[in-house]
């Protein structure tokens, strides 16, 4: 496949970490036109067709984002359902949000003590994260032990700036 200089200085716009996997699908897209040449206009209509989705518009920037942290190990038997229906149906600790909230991270803490929160916040703080919740397995005492390391997490995500919303569906 052979790449115009335009074409080839519009995919070094595309973070790294996801560059190959760009240059794939603009590939992709201009082989099956059965065509060998890619041009910046491929690579502009590849990230309409598989990225532009994602970004926000400006009358979106208005929403709440929220994300929900749970327990690594609960997440093993648990997928996840009651946290969303109390979304979906803003109930319990999800009252307080209006039809203009979205959830944009639902993730595991990465094991004890909480080993992958501090990076997926930092992430998530890059698409406007708002507040995160402490799901309902890291706080209930039950068929599992409520979560040892619960405060150092929370500590954490409050010192980044974000607010820290404790329970989901209980």
């Amino acid at each position: 496949m052979e790449w115009t200089e335009e074409a080839k200085a519009a995919l070094e716009r595309v973070p790294g970490f996801v560059r190959s996997m760009a240059k794939r699908a603009v590939e992709k897209d201009v082989r099956s036109q059965g065509r060998t040449l890619v041009t910046a206009e491929d690579v502009a209509r590849s990230h309409q067709k598989h990225i532009a989705f994602a970004e926000d518009k400006p009358e979106e920037q208005t929403k709440t984002r929220i994300a929900v942290v749970r327990c690594d190990i609960v997440s093993e038997v648990c997928p996840g359902v009651a946290c969303f229906k109390a979304f979906h149906k803003r109930h319990s600790h999800f009252q307080g949000y209006g039809e203009n909230t979205e959830i944009i991270g639902f993730f595991t803490c990465g094991g004890c003590p909480g080993r992958r929160v501090s990076r997926l916040v930092d992430n998530l703080k890059k698409h406007s994260l708002d507040a995160v919740h402490l799901s309902s397995c890291m706080l209930l005492e039950g068929d599992y032990p409520a979560c040892p390391h619960v405060k150092q997490i929370k500590a954490m995500i409050e010192s980044k700036g974000i607010k820290v919303v404790e329970g989901t569906h209980h």
